[in-house]
């Protein structure tokens, strides 16, 4: 009986597979060799010298066309797996037909980790580890090991091999994980890899790239064009469907802009309509070549209501130790500090820079009372301390070690007080006469903090996690009904936000610093939006400028400002009462 069974459940199987569209695709003529069309030269290398993925070792190839001169840079292609596609004899067709620029083509195969025992242990296969996860670690590998090492290489004929450094110039492609890897590459650096080829895309939960459409639909367009090519047949196993995923990839792409294409078919998890495709990815990627390529416009409402098109961040100023305690006063003068070297900046309405020449005592935390004095965290002293506009000092409170602060219209005080990450915080409420009191504690590294446009509410950041807690403030400034309320994205390599600086803006947006860059939430604690940074961690924010509508941020050791759609709030102002927000 279980024979019987186990036959007819092989029978089964045998059909369902035969029903299965057979996948017989044309052959573009680029994909076969032609008699007159110059040959390109295939150089076979292989890499061990992985600082980025110790131990590893990799072959790879660089394709050298016939018509690359070494006195101009030649465009870049990129392709995990090694060589896929029949690409050396498509490049070589589509350079001569000039349907894309002279390319040199680099096939990287993912690395291993061979063991020292072959006969009784295998190798460690880093393929998923490499392709599949999330961050910038590929991009890295690339961009400072594989390319040097290539440009280090010669054609046959002592030709030097000299590549683009221009991310316009630079195309990157794979197929199933070596497709998401290509894309991580493009999303992490924009400004490095600007085209994609992805065919059967693992845009599903292995390692994180189920994520995607949702960043992609969040964050400001990046300037990437994307390719996609998958079958309905595609697999559908215990970490997603990557037919549906890859379509929802380009649902995403589309809301948010992006210059997308696409080919669906009914095939299976294969190269085969890969192979078919391949040279009309490539004349599409390549076809406003040199133009190039831009971020469109997004269709996320929040993203379209504050940037305003065509405005870029720009730098304030630069070269700094670490930058923190973004400020501003009520006349829109920008106010930070740059902590180790105990330095308070000013930048006046018109972007200059001024350097107060305070001794700033280590000051971390910066806000300006309704009193029009700036209030300042004093880490060399555990002190609150008050600068008027001459510059004299009050001692406000002593013995807090506090790291952020904000000034509310009513005079009181509210101060974070982190003593690192295994020790619970504590956010103390100073009132106008100096007396202090602990209103909170047991937040991991509580850190930023801002009152909501109403003052009826406190949002703290809690570093050490991805929450945005918040808190009612009571009449008397105590701290009520604590809540985890603002969910914030962590990047991949990350355990935490690192969430730091809050403002609010008229319509009660939150904006919030952390790694990933500038996160903005609804007044419901919802991430709508998120905006990079150019470089730097991100670590503070304010609203300045005349009508408080230039944001200025810190990060690492440099500030920049940009001009947006919409006003801060400040806390020194007349409570706000805002709109309610859409549930």
């Amino acid at each position: 009986m279980k024979k019987l069974l186990f036959i007819a459940l092989l029978l089964l199987q045998i059909r369902s597979f035969s029903q299965l569209p057979a996948e017989n695709y044309a052959v573009d003529s680029a994909s076969v060799e032609h008699p007159g069309v110059p040959k390109g030269e295939l150089i076979k290398l292989s890499f061990d010298s992985s600082k980025i993925f110790p131990g590893t070792t990799r072959d790879y190839w660089i394709y050298i066309p016939a018509q690359y001169k070494p006195d101009r840079p030649a465009c870049v292609y990129v392709n995990q797996d090694g060589i896929q596609w029949n690409a050396p004899t498509v490049f070589d067709n589509l350079i001569f037909k000039m349907e894309m620029p002279v390319t040199i083509g680099i096939f990287i195969t993912p690395g291993i980790v061979k063991t020292s025992d072959p006969s009784n242990a295998l190798n460690r296969f880093n393929r998923s580890f490499e392709y599949d996860g999330l961050g910038d670690a590929y991009a890295r590998f690339l961009l400072e090991e594989i390319l040097p090492e290539v440009e280090k290489q010669h054609a046959k004929d002592g030709r030097a091999i000299h590549l683009s450094k221009n991310g316009n110039d630079r195309a990157i492609g794979g197929s199933s994980s070596g497709a998401v890897c290509a894309f991580t590459v493009a999303w992490e650096k924009p400004a490095e890899f600007s085209k994609v080829f992805s065919a059967i895309g693992t845009y599903i939960g292995l390692r994180g790239a189920e994520r995607y459409p949702t960043l992609i639909r969040k964050f400001e367009p990046r300037p990437i064009k994307i390719f996609l090519q998958d079958g309905s047949n595609d697999l559908n196993i215990y970490a997603g469907d990557w037919w549906m995923a890859n379509q929802t990839m380009e649902r995403a792409l589309i809301f948010s802009g992006y210059s997308v294409e696409h080919i669906w078919g009914e095939g299976q998890h294969n190269g085969k309509m890969g192979n078919s495709i391949f040279p009309a990815a490539m004349r599409w990627l390549w076809k406003d070549w040199p133009l190039p390529t831009k971020s469109g416009a997004t269709k996320n409402q929040m993203l379209s209501d504050i940037l305003i098109p065509g405005e870029e961040w720009q730098l304030v100023g630069e070269h700094y130790k670490f930058t923190e305690g973004a400020a501003v006063n009520a006349k829109g003068e920008a106010f930070f500090q740059d902590i180790p070297n105990s330095k308070t900046y000013k930048v006046d309405l018109d972007g200059k820079l001024t350097d107060l020449n305070l001794n700033a005592k280590r000051a971390s935390g910066t806000s300006f009372g309704p009193d029009e004095r700036r209030y300042t965290i004093a880490g060399a002293t555990n002190q609150v301390l008050a600068y008027d506009s001459t510059g004299k000092e009050t001692i406000i409170a002593d013995s807090i070690s506090g790291n952020d602060i904000v000034v509310a219209n009513n005079g009181n005080i509210y101060v974070t007080s982190p003593d690192g990450i295994e020790k619970p915080s504590k956010i103390y409420l100073i009132r106008p006469g100096g007396s202090k009191e602990v209103v909170d504690a047991g937040l991991k590294f509580a850190n930023g903090l801002v009152l909501s446009p109403d003052q009826t509410q406190l949002y703290v950041t809690e570093s050490a996690t991805h929450w945005v807690w918040i808190y009612q403030v009571q009449t008397d400034g105590k701290l009520f009904f604590k809540q985890r309320y603002g969910w914030l994205h962590v990047r991949d390599q990350d355990e935490n936000a690192w969430s730091d600086g809050l403002r609010c803006d008229t319509a009660g947006r939150v904006y919030v610093t952390s790694r990933i860059g500038l996160q903005i939430m609804d007044q419901t604690g919802r991430v709508n939006g998120i905006i990079p940074v150019p470089a730097g961690q991100p670590s503070n924010l304010c609203f300045a400028g005349e009508h408080f509508d230039i944001l200025y941020l810190t990060a690492g050791d440099k500030v920049y400002r940009r001009k947006l759609r919409t006003r801060g709030v400040n806390n020194f102002e007349k409570p706000y009462k805002t709109l309610a927000p859409r549930l």
